[in-house]
């Protein structure tokens, strides 16, 4: 038989059971602010640690992995950080990013692909508007050959006049190919010769190659297995190639571009990844880029023996900056590139 319950024993056991129902409510609390596995808090914000989704084009993933984060890290800003990375060709990893893939910092080759986040929403629209510009590091357009250098190139003009197979990324996924692209058009302009004549010599060349990778890094691995007479490619990933043991050299022609490659944190990033832009823009930050074969920002921080200023070195604003470059140069459907790669049979989709 079931016993009845006074009605304080009834109050009690009430009383009880509202306690036990907070302490529960404010563990869920406590845990859902607990740190994620890898020791940074998921959450946005201010405050120490947080995690950072950094997504970048494909030459730097080492130097960040390895030279750039573990030392950020160890500073009172990084402290708990954590680094969620994926790196790629510049164009496909703008595109993720606009179709919903998480990023709190973002570093391209070019330009137009930040303008891209932009028009989404995902990258405040001064972006550019932050200490050097928004632009984390420079290189400059450079071919590399085989070790020895056995067709005697020096210029752009030679790969136009000499057998030479060449291997440069594809330009409607690679930033870098891009970068590539306008150095050797802006040669022929350096030299005195018409647009026609320049893009004529784009044509030359993207008509000798051998290959047509999707990003820079997948192209440098291409040459060094053998791929190719002459690769082009940033400065940075020549020396990178060189230091790894690959038996190769590298020209820096006189007349080629400076390449400056934009970086911002989003929108919606936690506090950290600001932080960790202000590292990278910082002394220790243009020491370990410098270490690492790229060009710093902080011109005070550019070794002149290594990083010599090339005689005829220009910049994209000599074509009206990239907005109009991506416009004329690279729309997939009526870009000047874009017309010449159809006729090769080279894939301009994005």
């Amino acid at each position: 038989m079931r016993k009845a319950v006074s009605p304080g024993r009834r109050r009690y056991v009430s009383a009880m059971g509202a306690a036990i129902f907070l302490l529960t409510v404010l563990l869920v609390a406590v845990g859902c602010g607990s740190s994620d596995d890898n020791g940074g808090s998921s959450g946005g914000g201010g405050g120490g640690g947080g995690k950072i989704d950094l997504v970048g084009y494909s030459t730097p993933e080492t130097v960040y992995q390895e030279a750039l984060e573990p030392p950020f890290q160890k500073t009172p800003a990084g402290k708990g950080v954590s680094f969620s990375n994926s790196f790629g060709a510049s164009g496909d990893q703008s595109r993720a990013v606009e179709a919903g893939q998480p990023a709190s910092v973002v570093h391209f080759a070019q330009a137009g692909d930040m303008t891209r986040l932009v028009d989404a929403g995902i990258v405040d629209a001064n972006w550019d508007k932050q200490k050097y510009n928004g632009i984390a590091e420079d290189s400059v357009v450079s071919i590399v050959v085989r070790k020895g250098n056995p067709k005697g190139i020096q210029s752009f003009d030679d790969l136009l006049t000499k057998d030479v197979s060449i291997v440069t990324p594809n330009p409607f996924s690679s930033g870098g190919a891009r970068w590539n692209i306008m150095a050797v058009y802006g040669s022929q302009l350096q030299e005195g010769k018409s647009e026609t004549e320049a893009l004529d010599a784009v044509k030359t060349v993207l008509s000798k190659t051998d290959a047509q990778p999707g990003s820079a890094s997948d192209a440098l691995t291409a040459f060094t297995q053998g791929q190719g007479d002459v690769l082009l490619s940033y400065e940075n990933e020549a020396i990178r190639a060189q230091t790894e043991g690959e038996d190769v050299d590298y020209v820096v022609p006189d007349n080629t571009i400076l390449i400056e490659t934009p970086i911002a944190a989003t929108k919606d990033a936690p506090e950290s990844a600001q932080k960790f832009l202000d590292f990278l823009w910082s002394d220790a930050g243009q020491k370990i880029w410098a270490d690492n074969g790229y060009r710093p920002v902080n011109k005070a921080r550019v070794d002149p023996q290594k990083f010599p200023t090339p005689k005829g070195l220009y910049t994209i604003d000599k074509f009206g900056g990239w907005d109009k470059v991506n416009t004329d140069f690279f729309d997939e459907t009526n870009g000047k590139v874009a017309k010449i790669e159809q006729e090769l049979g080279v894939s301009t989709a994005g």
